[in-house]
């Protein structure tokens, strides 16, 4: 019998025609990632000219938002590590849009029950629901619009497009110019799916110390998360509210169980990623700040961040945005270090971990991430945490 009427040949020749098939599906796919990011880039330094020649007529008026796309940025940065306060700054500029959390990004997470969810807050990512989404990926793979093209690819698009909508639909109610989310870093992956899904976007990363970023979880789990269901935690909290010295001289950890451990892993796997994701992946688009720098000299920090977003950076703008989210506005008339153990601005110090941490906490801390404690300048190579 010839070898090409045989019932294996015709299978091998299937196979080889499937995988020939994924290749070219492969190579358009990633012709159209680069040639949608290199249209994506033109179309911002396009209006970003259209900008400066606005500027430079004097005739305050802006580029037609049709003709060209609207500027838009994110504000990451891992849990309680000032980014709702770096919004509102940003927020009280009287060009940009800032609000948070829209949870464009992180395509892995979701919370397990919407049942749990918080009613205020999306239950996954935006990216999420559009991977999770079977019959419109169905729709996709079978379409004869799109099957002969990477599935993964259109989803990454129909996100894009999505967030789009969403950002430059409440733009358009303001009469602002810029937009922006604060999208926390759920996952380590958040900032290569920005650079995948909206590569031409602006980022600023604010980083903060992990132990204080821990200090305050812990403080706003007690008072906005769901009830605690261990009496040690409890107890705990208690105790801290009744007297925030007691837990500490009796060497006693506010921390329960392995919540320190988790949140120094999560915070050293989390920010670690971003920041080597965010220079090789979003180059000049990437910023960071530090919490720390913000408290010490905000006016210089804001104006060097809306200079970078390309807003108004002059000394009477800069002044607005630091005075619109100083501290003693937000706590309602408390000073910076005047603590309100229920408030959600709760005190605004920098190096509060050292009025808490047991020296177990500090070990605990050092074993999960104290190499990025020392690669950010936190602590030196070495021995115990700095007390």
């Amino acid at each position: 019998m010839p070898v090409f009427g045989s019932r294996k040949a015709l299978e091998v020749l299937r196979e080889a025609k499937t995988s020939l098939d994924a290749a070219a599906r492969a190579r358009r796919s990633r012709a159209t990632r680069r040639a949608r990011r290199q249209m994506a880039i033109k179309d911002g330094e396009i209006a970003a000219l259209k900008r400066e020649l606005a500027r430079a007529r004097g005739d305050g008026r802006l580029p037609d938002p049709a003709d060209a796309s609207t500027p838009v940025f994110f504000v990451l940065g891992y849990q309680k590590s000032g980014t709702t306060w770096l919004m509102l700054m940003l927020d009280a500029h009287p060009e940009i849009l800032c609000k948070g959390e829209g949870r464009f990004f992180d395509g892995g997470w979701r919370q397990k029950s919407l049942e749990q969810a918080e009613v205020q807050r999306p239950p996954n990512s935006l990216y999420n629901a559009m991977l999770g989404a079977e019959r419109l990926k169905l729709w996709i793979e079978r379409s004869v619009w799109s099957r002969d093209d990477d599935a993964h690819e259109h989803l990454v698009n129909l996100t894009r497009m999505a967030i789009d909508y969403f950002l430059e639909g409440e733009l358009l109610k303001t009469g602002k110019r810029l937009v922006g989310d604060k999208s926390p870093l759920l996952t380590p992956e958040t900032v290569r799916e920005v650079g995948e899904i909206y590569p031409e976007a602006r980022v600023i990363h604010i980083i903060r110390d992990g132990r204080d970023a821990a200090v305050s979880a812990l403080h706003h789990s007690w008072n906005f998360g769901k009830p605690e269901k261990s009496e040690e935690a409890s107890a705990k909290r208690e105790a801290y509210r009744r007297d925030p010295r007691q837990l500490r001289e009796a060497g006693e950890s506010m921390f329960e169980g392995n919540r320190l451990r988790k949140l120094a892993a999560d915070w050293g796997t989390r920010v670690g990623r971003a920041i080597d994701d965010g220079p090789a992946l979003l180059g000049t688009n990437y910023r960071e700040v530090r919490y720390e720098d913000l408290v010490a000299r905000p006016k210089e920090e804001v104006s060097r961040l809306l200079e970078f977003l390309g807003a108004d950076a002059s000394e009477k703008t800069v002044d607005r945005c630091v005075s619109a989210a100083s501290f003693e506005k937000l706590s309602k008339g408390r000073n910076r270090g005047q603590e309100d153990p229920t408030s959600f601005f709760r005190k605004g110090v920098v190096g509060d971990w050292r009025n808490v941490f047991t020296e177990q906490d500090k070990l605990i801390f050092k074993e999960e991430a104290g190499d990025l404690l020392v690669r950010l300048g936190y602590e030196e190579g070495g021995g115990l945490p700095s007390d």
